[in-house]
């Protein structure tokens, strides 16, 4: 007769899901099991966020892209472009992820600039500028599924 013993497996298992994010699901019992980035940021700043938009929808960013206010974006002054960071309005909790495209914010004391989309998640377009989290994640699943959540989170 076998005594195997399920315990070890289940304890694994649970530790396994704890150190993981899953983004909008869990991976024990979700509806999709797909780990998206690691679950502890690579690097935390806080700081003042702005926005930008008007004259600038539809020039080049630089990376090359287009400047598009309905698109989860934002500019940085050194995080590599497409970098994937959640940012956390520290005055209401509202969090966006957003993929680096552009560089800035060329203000003294500013950390962040975000489109005007990833600007109205975090409700903070009346008052321009916010204190924020901006939390670098590390990405474990392929670049164009990243992006496509990124793009796909709006509230």
């Amino acid at each position: 007769m076998n005594s195997f013993s399920f315990a070890p497996v289940v304890a694994a298992a649970l530790l396994l899901c704890s150190s993981c994010s899953h983004l909008r699901c869990g991976c024990c019992g979700g509806n999709r099991e797909t780990t998206l980035f690691q679950c502890e940021p690579v690097k935390v700043e806080q700081g003042i966020a702005s926005y930008y938009g008007g004259r600038w929808i539809g020039r080049k960013t630089a990376n090359g892209e287009r400047y598009q206010p309905e698109d989860l974006t934002a500019a940085h002054r050194s995080l590599p472009f497409n970098s994937v960071v959640r940012v956390t309005n520290l005055s209401n909790d509202n969090s966006v992820y957003v993929r680096i495209n552009n560089r800035g914010p060329f203000v003294r004391g500013r950390i962040i600039d975000l489109s005007m989309e990833a600007a109205r998640e975090l409700d903070m377009v009346e008052d321009g500028i916010k204190r924020v989290k901006v939390e670098v994640l590390e990405p474990l699943a392929p670049t164009e599924e990243v992006f496509d959540f990124v793009q796909r989170q709006r509230s």
